[in-house]
């Protein structure tokens, strides 16, 4: 599906659903025209590429799932590869990537995914109410609007992750379980992709001596400043998430290997009190004969000497600090 997205600057209005084949579309310098393709099929991608001239490579890459962010210079345009996140704790998946594409021209964005996006459904709900704020400030300033808006939506599920975490570290000294193992697991795929989708866009956005990998006009480089230190916050963020969460999974095997250190030391202290016991009666089990069998009084010898064993080796044990 194609939705296009004209704003006018001589007339200073919206216009829906142009026709991308008419000749001069663009008359003014500051015009911007936004096509938004989305749940597409080959013939409608085709038809964008054809009429903006898009590289055939960059086609390709909107064809394909890529699980790395970048950026490619074509010369009259750039090409964007970004990542949008879909969280459902309580699925199979629970975090998801989301790819979206973005050719970006002096006067023209066109934005290619897959599913809807809410950050790009919010856009294209403003557009509609005929809201100008978005495209009438140029296409650098509309690229923010789209990666910020990407970036909002991270910070409710580093919110859910924090309290995740927390609640992982309280149940840490609980009975180990299953679920506690799945959790940990879970989490560190969740820090993995996000990781994957945010790390990239922190090199692709980062200014070097004042110049950025594609063209930023001087008044909208404040708003990639400032998008750089979100990334950079959520970034810093995953990485505290994760060491964190490798410091409680070492706290975790730590804590089933004292466990089981307990465990194998306690069966080991019955062992040894059995041991002599079972030799004891094996041998006189053997029809030896016992001096004065006859009397009840040989029985209560026995019993206590198994008895007194029994004591000693706990005794030797507790001197020992074993129980």
């Amino acid at each position: 599906m194609i939705k296009t997205y004209l704003f006018d600057s001589g007339r200073g209005k919206l216009l829906h659903d142009v026709d991308l084949s008419k000749q001069g579309l663009l008359q003014h310098q500051d015009d911007l025209l936004w096509v938004d393709l989305f749940d597409f099929s080959e013939e409608e991608l085709n038809y964008v590429a054809d009429a903006f001239d898009f590289h055939s490579l960059a086609i390709e890459d909107c064809q394909h799932y890529s699980p790395r962010a970048k950026v490619d210079d074509y010369g009259e345009y750039y090409f964007f590869v970004l990542h949008a996140l879909r969280y459902k704790e309580d699925s199979d998946e629970e975090i998801t990537l989301e790819q979206l594409n973005v050719f970006l021209k002096s006067n023209v964005v066109v934005t290619v995914h897959r599913r809807t996006l809410p950050s790009l459904g919010r856009i294209a709900r403003d557009c509609l109410n005929n809201q100008t704020r978005f495209l009438e400030n140029g296409s650098d300033r509309f690229l923010y609007h789209i990666l910020d808006g990407l970036t909002d939506e991270y910070f409710p599920i580093l919110d859910r992750v924090d309290q995740r975490v927390d609640e992982l570290e309280d149940q840490l000294n609980e009975q180990p379980n299953q679920e506690i193992t799945e959790e940990f697991l879970a989490l560190k795929r969740t820090i993995l992709y996000m990781r994957r989708a945010i790390q990239p866009q922190k090199r692709m956005f980062f200014s070097v001596n004042g110049k950025y990998v594609f063209q930023v006009a001087k008044e909208n480089e404040p708003y990639y400043l400032d998008l750089l230190d979100h990334i950079e916050r959520i970034t810093d963020s995953l990485n505290s998430f994760r060491d964190l969460l490798d410091g409680l999974l070492a706290s975790y095997y730590s804590t089933i290997t004292a466990r089981t250190n307990e465990s194998i030391r306690i069966l080991t202290v019955i062992s040894f009190i059995f041991m002599p016991l079972t030799f004891l009666t094996g041998f006189f089990g053997m029809n030896v004969p016992l001096p004065d069998q006859q009397s009840m009084w040989s029985t209560v010898a026995i019993t206590a000497g198994l008895l007194g064993a029994t004591g000693g080796m706990l005794l030797i044990f507790k001197k020992q600090h074993w129980i």
